[in-house]
């Protein structure tokens, strides 16, 4: 594992729309190690929230209203990370990807090439939970958790995970 290097990343969301990005939170792996957990708050477009969003990540309109919108956010990422890294691993890569990308489209970003990692799909193949959730799968393998449902703590559970199942797996030897 001395060569793994990613990104785990997870954003959490306003409202339905998966360009209403809300917090974004990162967790670099470098050489198999967990280096560093950050989170931004973001200010989604026009500030506006679904009661169901707020419900699951606690995240309110007054928490982001003077946060920086995700352009600046990603801009950050992109000049502290992305020279290094172009693999990102998300526990449901789908909807975390949907998200960058609909928000890229939304601010006319351009990405650079990623490579994307499944944690949920890998744990689906190395694991025999009849549950896979994130918060679950962490439970069942002993993976410290931070809280359910903001961008930086999820980051990191997802990336310690993965670190886990790659271990675990014959699937990266």
């Amino acid at each position: 594992m001395n060569n793994l290097n990613f990104i785990a990343i997870n954003f959490e969301t306003a409202s339905p729309k998966r360009a209403s990005i809300c917090e974004v939170g990162i967790c670099v792996v470098r050489n198999g190690e967990v280096v560093e957990t950050r989170s931004w708050l973001v200010q989604p477009e026009d500030d506006a929230y679904s009661y169901w969003n707020i419900k699951c990540h606690g995240i309110q309109p007054e928490d982001t209203e003077t946060s920086p919108y995700f352009p600046e956010v990603w801009e950050e990422i992109e000049r502290l990370y992305l020279d290094e890294f172009n693999t990102f691993v998300a526990h449901n890569a789908p909807f975390d990807r949907s998200c960058l990308e609909r928000s890229a489209e939304l601010y006319h970003i351009h990405l650079p090439d990623l490579q994307w990692q499944f944690s949920l799909k890998t744990a689906r193949q190395v694991y025999d939970f009849g549950c896979n959730t994130l918060g679950y799968l962490c439970d069942q393998l002993n993976i410290p958790e931070g809280t359910h449902h903001r961008a930086g703590d999820d980051a990191e559970m997802c990336a310690r995970l993965f670190l886990r199942e790659v271990e675990d797996s014959v699937l990266y030897e």
